[in-house]
């Protein structure tokens, strides 16, 4: 008599992932910090715009994220507001590192390590 044997199998299909919250984008994060900054120096949205050498509507569309803004319109904000890019930058990427994945931060510190 013959032996049965039993045929393979397709593997059963991975469970979904639950749906990551996408990531703030810069343009986010930049106005946020612009207005933070703003704010902390008690300033009209008028004030600060007519200093950086723009127009009230256009800080507003930038501190909300509606506006991409060039590195130069970023640097004459900046200046009104009395930072440096660098701090104003480095605020940012502190915003977006607190809203980042927790595995993402481990897997930039190992890509670090595995460069050195």
């Amino acid at each position: 008599m013959a032996e049965i044997f039993p045929l393979p199998t397709a593997p059963a299909p991975a469970p979904p992932r639950a749906p990551r919250e996408p990531e703030p984008l810069w343009r986010d994060a930049l106005g946020e910090q612009l207005r933070r900054l703003r704010h902390d120096r008690g300033e009209r949205l008028a004030d600060t715009a007519e200093r950086a050498g723009v127009s009230p509507q256009y800080l507003s569309e930038i501190e909300r994220g509606l506006k991409e803004p060039s590195s130069e319109m970023i640097a004459a904000v900046a200046g009104a507001l009395e930072v440096t890019l660098v701090e104003l930058a480095a605020a940012v990427v502190d915003d977006l590192r607190s809203h980042a994945p927790a595995r993402t931060a481990v897997g930039v510190r190992a890509a670090y390590t595995l460069a050195a």
